[in-house]
């Protein structure tokens, strides 16, 4: 039996061994978080990264030279969630490896008429997204920092090298956000070219923030973006009249291919450029002095869905399936540095 005089020696104990395992814990545990707070690099070690480029940072103007493979980790992080799965990812870095491999071997005039040195640009507009580090962090907090980057760099590693062709040619492998669930557009119907390998396909349904996007214009905003005078017509006329607002028409998947306006004209591919609307698939009405668009997915639809990608790694298929499934016909090839 224990003795009342032993029991507060036993308590005593026990609080000093509760405190010493505390301050073990503590010794491990704040360097660690410290060095993840100031630690600036995670360092990109690809084997066989010789391959230099040349990326002009069009916030700075000025030139990168980064490794092919070290340029890829930043494209992927800026043009695909990083949440995603790790096979969707791996398919993004064997994409946008191709496509810049491409635009290594056909330089782009417009990348070149802004810098004739530059073999890419980080413009999205012209070229594909990158992101720096310090972007990375700013996006992801420094937590989410290490984990993503890490999770990037294992995906460009995995497929390092790997590229798209086509009857033994690079091809162009044009990508979009999401495609809204449906099915993926052919070429021609978004550009003038009909390519063999930018065929439609069934997309995988998926569920993405793109699902469903409203944008409402005001006729003011419009008759200056499209050159028309819709606000001099009476909003009655509107929306009752299809002689002043008609879908002419629509592509094989129900996107819109040509619409008008008054007297005007134009592709679905303009309008949604110059309305900055998601996508060229959209319901609209004529809702007092504006129009309502509602919009499925985000991007042009050529190419790769990303969300597609996401849902497909999701039921179990690898980067080369997610590939082969949005571009028809084509198959892997390495290039040697």
């Amino acid at each position: 039996m224990m003795t009342m005089a032993l029991w507060p020696r036993r308590r005593k104990r026990r609080g000093f061994l509760k405190w010493g395992i505390l301050f073990i814990l503590l010794l491990i545990v704040i360097p660690w978080g410290i060095s993840l707070l100031f630690e600036d690099e995670l360092e990109i070690k690809i084997k066989g990264d010789t391959a230099r480029v040349r990326v002009l940072n069009h916030q700075t103007n000025k030139l990168m030279y980064l490794g092919l493979e070290e340029y890829l980790v930043g494209v992927v992080a800026a043009e695909m969630p990083a949440s995603f799965p790790e096979e969707a990812l791996k398919a993004q870095a064997v994409a946008a490896r191709t496509y810049a491999v491409k635009r290594l071997q056909i330089p782009d005039p417009r990348i070149k008429n802004l810098n004739q040195d530059a073999d890419l640009s980080t413009n999205p507009a012209i070229n594909q997204a990158w992101i720096s580090s310090e972007e990375m962090k700013n996006r992801w907090g420094v937590w989410g920092y290490r984990a993503y980057k890490k999770k990037i760099i294992q995906a460009v590693q995995e497929t390092a090298g790997q590229v798209l062709v086509y009857q033994g040619q690079l091809i162009d492998p044009v990508y979009h956000s999401s495609c809204g669930g449906g099915r993926t557009e052919n070429s021609e119907d978004v550009w003038k070219f009909q390519i063999p390998y930018l065929r439609s396909v069934a997309c995988v349904d998926h569920q993405d923030r793109y699902r469903e996007t409203v944008n409402t214009i005001d006729l003011a905003r419009l008759d200056k973006a499209l050159g028309t005078s819709l606000q001099s017509i009476p909003v009655s006329k509107l929306q009752t009249g299809k002689n002043y607002i008609q879908v002419m028409e629509k592509t094989g998947t129900g996107r819109v291919k040509t619409m008008r306006f008054g007297n005007t004209v134009i592709s679905g591919t303009e309008l949604r450029s110059k309305l900055g609307l998601a996508s060229t698939w959209f319901d609209w009405q004529v809702k007092g002095e504006s129009i309502l668009f509602v919009t499925r997915g985000n991007g042009h639809g050529v190419g790769m869905c990303q969300y597609g990608a996401a849902a497909m790694a999701e039921q179990g298929k690898d980067y080369r399936q997610i590939l082969t499934h949005y571009y028809t016909g084509v198959g892997f090839a390495k290039i040697s540095y």
